[in-house]
């Protein structure tokens, strides 16, 4: 599951505004980024070509099972890193910033030792 940065970001945001309404369209992406409606719309083609989301004919988008499952990994990693950093010290809203950028680039074998270590 290698897949861009900007794509998990995509991905996250889907399942994030997915919990908080009944249905996620590109305008509530568009929203949720503060992006214009044509640069959601190449990423949300690209994310459709590879099989990560599904839009319907009302265009609903929803994350397929394997959108679903990066996204649910992205938050997972976020979350985490955020309380880890949180729990040495670190001020709450460079915690959160820090673990947006760590959850794309630390490996799957370093993130699991920080979640055993601090017991999360």
């Amino acid at each position: 599951m290698k897949i861009q940065e900007s794509a998990q970001d995509y991905l996250e945001a889907i399942l994030i505004l997915s919990r908080e309404q009944e249905h996620v369209r590109a305008k509530d992406v568009c929203e949720y980024f503060g992006y214009a409606r044509a640069t959601v719309s190449v990423f949300l083609k690209q994310l459709r070509e590879n099989g990560y989301v599904t839009v319907d004919e009302h265009n609903h988008i929803e994350l397929t099972d394997e959108g679903k499952k990066i996204a649910e990994e992205m938050i997972d990693r976020h979350e985490t890193l955020t309380e880890i950093f949180k729990k040495i010290g670190v001020d709450s809203e460079i915690a959160v910033k820090d673990a947006c950028r760590v959850e794309h680039y630390i490996s799957a074998t370093t993130f699991r030792a920080l979640k055993d270590y601090f017991e999360m």
